[in-house]
């Protein structure tokens, strides 16, 4: 086997174990506020705009609002937030 080809397995390798870490983490991610304490999506919604986000998709998810779109710097995000507080709960602000 010859070094360009080991190296390239190498990186391929922690590449995907790099991805893999972040989909586990998000697949543990839960909210356990009652349903009736939750503030409406749209606030939600416009808190971010404010903060200069652009909301692309908007899901529940585990009991979190889950968002997906652009942050303030214009960083393309997946964010999971208590539904009655708006406190980000992942990947932590």
């Amino acid at each position: 086997m010859s070094l360009a080809r080991l190296t390239l397995g190498v990186l391929a390798g922690v590449l995907l174990a790099g991805q893999a870490g972040t989909a586990l983490a998000s697949g543990n991610v839960s909210c356990s506020e009652p349903k009736e304490q939750w503030r409406p999506r749209v606030e939600l919604q416009r808190e971010l705009k404010a903060k200069g986000w652009a909301v692309r998709k908007f899901v529940v998810y585990n009991g979190c609002y889950e968002i997906y779109g652009f942050d303030e710097q214009d960083k393309q995000v997946e964010a999971f937030f208590n539904p009655r507080t708006f406190e980000r709960v992942y990947p932590a602000p």
